[in-house]
C-alpha cells in the first residue's frame, strides 16, 4: 500500500513539474529574448567601437568607458540626472501625500477633484510637453504673465540655463502626481479604522494620529512610490528631447538617458552609447538595493 502511494506521489510531482514548465515556457522566453540577450548584446557592444555611420565594429576593450569619465558632458549629464530625480521625487512625495491626505477628507466635490488631478497621468506626453513649452513662452506664455501680473520679473523658462532643469522639473511633478495621489489614496483608505478610532480615544489629535498611525502604516506604499520614482526618474527622456532639443541651453538638461541617446544615434558611437547604458543601469541598480535595505529598516515600527 505504501508502494503505491510513493508512486503515486512521484507521479504526481513529475506532472506538476511538467505544468510548471509548459506554464513558464512563454514567460523564459520573453525574458530571454526581452532582457537577456538584449543585455548580453549591449554589454558587448561597449567594448567595441562601432561606428553606425561607417559600419565599422572593433574590439576597443575600456576605451569607451575611458571617455565617458573624461568627457565633461557625461559629468554634466550625471549631475543634472541627480539634480533631477532628487528634486522630484522629493516634491513628488510630498506633494502627492499631501493631496492624498486632503482627498481622504469628506470635501465637497471630492469626486471632482479626483478626476482633475488625476487628468495629466493620461495625456500622452509629447501633448503635454507641446503645450507646457507655450506656457513657458517668454512673450506670450500664462506663467510670465501671472508674474508680470504679480510684478516679480518674467523668466525666460526652458531658454536659459539657470531655470531650464527647473522648468523641465515642474512639468514632471505635473505629469505624475496624480498616480502617486493614487497611491497614497489607496493606501489611505485601506488603513483600519480601528487604529485610528483607538488613537483617538487615547486622546491623540490628527496630527498625532497621521505621524504616529497613518505614516507608518503607509511605509509600504512610500517604499513602492519612492523606488518607482528613483527608476522612473533616471530614465525620463521624452519630456527633455521635446521641450529641450540638444539638452537645453548650455547641456543645462542634458540627462544620463539624453546623453546616450546623443552618443548612440546622433553622434553614431554606438560602443559609447552601450557604455553609458551599463553605467546607467548600475547606478539604478546601487540605488535600488539600498533603497530596499533602507526601506527593510523602516519597516517595523513601534506603536507604543
Amino acid at each position: 500500500m505504501s508502494s503505491r502511494c510513493s508512486l503515486t506521489s512521484k507521479r504526481f510531482k513529475r506532472a506538476e513539474t511538467k505544468a510548471a514548465l509548459v506554464l513558464l515556457t512563454p514567460t523564459i522566453i520573453a525574458m530571454l529574448f526581452l532582457f537577456i540577450i538584449p543585455v548580453t548584446q549591449v554589454v558587448i557592444m561597449s567594448f567595441t567601437n562601432w561606428n553606425l555611420a561607417t559600419g565599422v565594429k572593433e574590439y576597443v576593450g575600456l576605451k569607451n568607458f575611458q571617455y565617458l569619465f573624461k568627457d565633461k558632458n557625461f559629468s554634466k549629464a550625471i549631475i543634472n540626472t541627480f539634480t533631477y530625480s532628487a528634486v522630484k521625487l522629493a516634491a513628488d512625495v510630498v506633494l502627492s501625500l499631501f493631496i492624498a491626505v486632503l482627498l481622504d477628507k469628506p470635501l465637497p466635490f471630492r469626486r471632482g477633484f479626483r478626476i482633475i488631478y488625476f487628468a495629466p497621468v493620461v495625456v500622452p506626453v509629447v501633448a503635454s510637453s507641446l503645450i507646457w513649452i507655450w506656457f513657458y513662452d517668454p512673450g506670450i506664455g500664462p506663467f510670465n504673465q501671472v508674474l508680470t501680473a504679480i510684478g516679480l520679473k518674467p523668466l525666460k523658462w526652458l531658454y536659459h540655463e539657470s531655470t531650464a532643469l527647473i522648468s523641465i522639473i515642474i512639468f514632471s511633478i505635473w505629469k505624475g502626481l496624480g498616480y502617486n495621489t493614487v497611491l497614497f489614496l489607496s493606501g489611505l483608505q485601506g488603513i483600519p479604522e480601528s487604529c485610528i478610532e483607538a488613537a483617538h480615544i487615547d486622546g491623540a489629535n490628527d496630527m498625532q494620529t497621521f505621524f504616529r498611525i497613518k505614516l507608518p502604516l503607509l511605509s509600504p506604499v512610500i517604499n513602492f512610490v519612492v523606488m518607482m520614482g528613483i527608476i522612473n526618474s533616471f530614465k525620463v527622456f521624452t519630456e527633455i528631447n521635446v521641450m529641450t532639443p540638444d539638452g537645453g541651453p548650455l547641456k543645462s538638461t542634458l540627462l544620463l538617458v539624453v546623453y546616450i541617446y546623443e552618443q548612440a544615434f546622433t553622434n553614431g558611437r554606438m560602443g559609447r552609447g552601450a557604455a553609458a547604458a551599463l553605467v546607467l543601469f548600475v547606478i539604478v541598480f546601487v540605488l535600488t538595493i539600498i533603497q530596499r535595505k533602507v526601506s527593510k529598516k523602516t519597516v517595523n515600527y513601534d506603536y507604543d
